[in-house]
């Protein structure tokens, strides 16, 4: 009885912490979410790492998060949404997560792949990929 008692005092911590990385892995995607559809660039690169691999349109490069924020802006000037829906996201034991999604606007699609790493205590985008659809 003393050893279950001692394994359930061990094993809790991990389950509860698990559930609460799952509620974290949300938050952030719908938050990111709600930066794309609304066309925020600096709501959005809030969420980068401190230098990112943007790709746009077959363009890649790797930028600042302030660099990042001006080509992001340029791009939601061109391209307004009209709306970001998120197609599948999923991540690993090792922290990373991936999000697969479809950026609309007047002028067609984009498909958005994005890359996130655990790194702080937080989630950060290290890589940003805008495909034209």
């Amino acid at each position: 009885m003393k050893m279950n008692r001692t394994f359930l005092i061990l094993i809790m911590p991990l389950f509860l912490s698990s559930f609460v990385l799952k509620a974290q892995d949300k938050d952030v995607v719908d938050n990111i979410s709600i930066a794309l559809n609304t066309g925020s660039a600096k709501e959005l690169t809030n969420f980068f790492n401190d230098v990112v691999e943007l790709k746009i349109d077959g363009e890649k490069e790797n930028y600042s998060k302030k660099q990042a924020e001006v080509i992001l802006r340029n791009f939601f000037s061109k391209y307004p949404p009209v709306q970001f829906n998120k197609i599948h996201n999923g991540s690993s034991p090792e922290g990373l997560m991936y999000v697969l999604g479809k950026y609309s606007h007047k002028g067609g699609s984009h498909r958005v792949y994005m890359l996130i790493k655990q790194l702080k205590g937080g989630y950060k985008i290290d890589t940003f990929d805008l495909t034209k659809e």
